[in-house]
């Protein structure tokens, strides 16, 4: 279950590469060019957190921060295969805790 609307995390990943792009001293023109992203499109983006997934990885990428988008939806990985190996999974106490 999210906490956060779909609403929500576009505006907030839109205004994160807003950040980014200030933060590079990028013009909207500037980081347009550099990632092949038409102006409009960008400037819908910042505005409105709407884009394509194809334009957004390219901005991301012109931005410095495509792996770490990447990385970050990467799976969980676990120790555990079933409900069964959770539950018989026996970690030593921390010193303190009880029983």
């Amino acid at each position: 279950m999210s906490l956060i609307t779909v609403s929500k995390a576009q505006n907030k990943l839109a205004e994160h590469m807003r950040t980014k792009r200030l933060e590079m001293e990028l013009t909207q023109e500037g980081l347009a060019n550099r990632s092949g992203v038409k102006l409009r499109t960008l400037r819908k983006f910042e505005q409105q957190g709407l884009i394509s997934l194809e334009s957004f990885l390219k901005l991301a990428m012109a931005l410095g921060c495509l792996e770490n988008i990447v990385t970050a939806v990467e799976p969980f990985k676990t120790n555990f295969a079933s409900i069964d190996d959770v539950l018989t999974d026996k970690k030593t106490p921390k010193k303190g805790w009880r029983k």
